[in-house]
Order: structure tokens, then C-alpha cells, then sequence
């Protein structure tokens, strides 16, 4: 069995955790929140309104990693939300390439759909304020990352439809 891991990626307030939760649940597996793997020091600056740096995101990705090889050595494939803005944050979740592998739905949409979500919803740590800062570190997907991008103006089922059909087989 081939293994492959999901990742729905895009900046915050684009849907990540709806559609990642969709998007396992349609493929029957387990759906990781990778939000709920930032450590206190990360959701305080957050909250705050202090953009995290390469180097806050480094433990944080590292653990989202290796929640993907807890998965893989279950023999389960998996769905995980996370940000993943940049492609050296991307080669952090993709590992040496040699366990399984690693696909991208990046959820891309305007700045102002993404502000109008981002002010509507509440309990979430990230203020609106740091979105530019999340539009300035995106990376969209390269030539060689396997992946799709996804406009969220699209209905939740239809993103999940679509993700389905540009996947690898499962």
C-alpha cells in the first residue's frame, strides 16, 4: 500500500479545517488539526497580533511530521490541515521523500473573501490583522510539488469534489 498523507494548505481563514475534515471523512481516514499542535509560546504570539518566524514554525512542523509517520507506521493514511505558507515548510512535512507521500490542496482565494471569513468567525486565535503578514510568506505550490490549488469561492462539497479527482489513487 502506497502512503500518502493530504496536507490542506493555504493561509488562515481559507477553510483549511473544514475541507480537511470533509476531505477525510470522504476518504474514510483519520483527519489531523494542525493547529492543535501549536505549542502555548506560538498561540500567544498569535493572539497578539505577532506574525510567527521560520523559527516558531520549526518544532511546530516537525511535529506535524512526525504525526504523519505515527500514521504511516499504523498503516494509515492521513488528511492534516496546516499552513504550510512556504516550500522550505513544505519539505519539512514531505520528509526525506522515502516514507511516503506527501500531497498538497492548497486553498487559495482573495484577500478580502479571506478577511470577511476571517472577521466572521470567533474563538479562533489568529486575528485579521495577520493576514497580510500570511500573504507575504505564501509560497504557492511549485512545477514539482504534487498538489492542486483550489479557489475557495467554490462551494465546500465542490472543493472536496475536486480535491478527490486531482489526488493520486488511493
Amino acid at each position: 500500500m502506497t502512503r500518502i498523507a493530504w496536507v490542506v494548505m493555504g493561509i488562515s481563514g481559507c477553510g483549511k479545517s473544514e475541507i480537511g475534515s470533509r476531505l477525510a471523512q470522504a476518504l474514510d481516514l483519520p483527519y489531523i488539526e494542525g493547529d492543535r499542535f501549536h505549542p502555548p509560546e506560538n498561540v500567544a504570539k498569535m493572539s497578539a497580533g505577532i506574525p510567527l518566524n521560520d523559527a516558531d514554525r520549526q518544532g511546530w512542523l516537525a511535529t506535524l511530521r512526525a504525526e504523519i509517520e505515527r500514521a504511516w507506521e499504523a498503516g494509515e493514511n492521513v488528511v492534516l490541515s496546516c499552513s504550510a505558507l512556504k516550500r522550505a515548510y513544505r519539505d519539512i512535512l514531505r520528509g526525506d521523500g522515502n516514507g511516503g507521500e506527501v500531497c498538497f490542496v492548497h486553498l487559495h482565494g482573495a484577500r478580502e473573501l479571506i478577511a470577511g471569513r476571517m472577521a466572521a468567525r470567533s474563538g479562533h486565535f489568529m486575528p485579521t490583522s495577520l493576514l497580510d503578514s500570511q500573504l507575504r510568506d505564501l509560497e504557492p505550490l511549485q512545477a514539482d510539488e504534487a498538489g492542486v490549488t483550489l479557489d475557495v469561492r467554490d462551494a465546500p462539497e465542490a472543493l472536496v469534489a475536486q480535491a478527490l479527482l486531482a489526488l493520486p489513487a488511493r
